[in-house]
Order: C-alpha cells, then structure tokens, then sequence
C-alpha cells in the first residue's frame, strides 16, 4: 500500500513539478525553494523505487 501511494506520488511530481536537469539548474545558484522541490523528489523518487 505505502509504495502504491509513492508510486503515485511519483507520477504527480512529473507532470506537475518542474525538472530542473532539463534546464540545467546550477545546485550551488538554486533558491531555497527549489532546492526543496530537488530534495521532495528525491525523496518519492527513493520511496518509490524500494
């Protein structure tokens, strides 16, 4: 049940949270606010994997 709900999760980061490989996001110039969204992937992404 819980990796159903990362699963999910992972798809709605996706389609509605930027990617910021794409544009080739400098980590060490990212705002905080996006360094947030970095690590909240980062953190389905791993959940969801397991």
């Amino acid at each position: 049940m819980k990796k159903s709900v990362f699963k999910i999760l992972a798809k709605l980061n996706k389609a509605l949270l930027p990617s910021y490989t794409k544009r080739r996001l400098d980590l060490s110039k990212a705002s905080k606010v996006q360094l947030a969204i970095i690590g909240w992937k980062a953190y389905i992404t791993l959940n969801a994997l397991d």
